[in-house]
């Protein structure tokens, strides 16, 4: 079996030294460096049990560049690398892009007013060769069309519609198998239509509130394990029913700038090589 990759970023410049989401607000100044630094390899220890895990260098006065998940969309050989909203990232775009192209990937770009932000609001299903696109709160609409160009898959449109949860990867897990962990409540009601006649209801859960504060979406997947911040007993017993085993590592020093888990590794090795068999889904 080929072992899953995945990109991450020490957290040695991390911190709080601006408000560009509401997890940010009156956290300025307010992380803990020895404990964020705790957190983080704790996570890149779980992940490297059961991928290879790549590092990129951190650069100093780009304290998000630790949230690797908003550097590009990854499909097979194919980079495209963000295109961010806030003058506060942008400058991250040129450090993934440098990384990204020396790893070996072909690199592609959008028009400078496509906003675009990488694997935080384009994740793939788990089990069919579809992209799911979140946009309105960070990424544009617009950009889908470039990345069904670059990428060669449908990419499925998804609107958010609450600040807190301000990319894709916030609210919304795809699974291994087609299953699926989301809170509708992110999501305008024709998103949630969208969601509910793709996704079989027995496949997918709608994890409550309070899991979702606590970033239970924003898990990383790999086969069988699901890796994430916290859970619920009910969305514990739900994963597990469906023979997923559930790892939970603290974020909480990262969840003060808004991201968890997911947010922090990048998977390189995205791809659909076996189409499987339409009966298996409701399309």
């Amino acid at each position: 079996m080929i072992q899953s990759r995945f990109l991450m970023c020490p957290p040695n410049h991390f911190g709080v030294e601006y408000v560009i989401n509401p997890w940010m607000e009156g956290q300025i100044a307010a992380t803990n460096s020895s404990r964020a630094t705790e957190q983080w390899s704790r996570l890149h220890s779980i992940l490297s049990r059961y991928a290879k895990v790549r590092s990129m260098s951190p650069v100093k006065g780009l304290p998000d560049l630790v949230f690797t998940a908003n550097a590009a969309v990854v499909y097979g050989e194919v980079a495209v690398v963000s295109s961010f909203r806030y003058p506060e990232r942008q400058p991250e775009s040129q450090h993934y892009a440098e990384w990204l192209e020396s790893d070996g990937f072909s690199v592609k770009t959008l028009p400078r007013d496509v906003l675009f932000e990488g694997a935080g609001d384009a994740l793939f299903d788990r089990a069919r060769p579809l992209l799911w696109f979140g946009y309105g709160l960070r990424s544009a609409d617009s950009a889908s069309t470039h990345l069904e160009k670059h990428i060669g898959l449908e990419v499925q449109l998804l609107e958010l519609c609450d600040a807190r949860f301000y990319h894709l990867d916030t609210c919304f897990c795809p699974l291994e198998r087609g299953f699926l962990l989301y809170f509708p409540d992110a999501f305008t009601p024709r998103s949630n239509a969208v969601i509910e006649r793709r996704i079989r209801a027995e496949q997918r859960f709608a994890v409550p509130e309070n899991d979702a504060l606590h970033f239970a979406c924003n898990a990383v997947n790999i086969g069988s394990k699901v890796i994430l911040n916290e859970a619920s007993p009910g969305t514990v017993a739900w994963l597990e029913g469906n023979k997923f085993e559930v790892i939970k590592t603290p974020m909480s020093e990262f969840m003060r700038s808004g991201g968890a888990a997911k947010c922090l590794s990048l998977r390189l090795d995205e791809s659909h090589p076996i189409t499987l068999g339409r009966d298996s889904y409701t399309l």
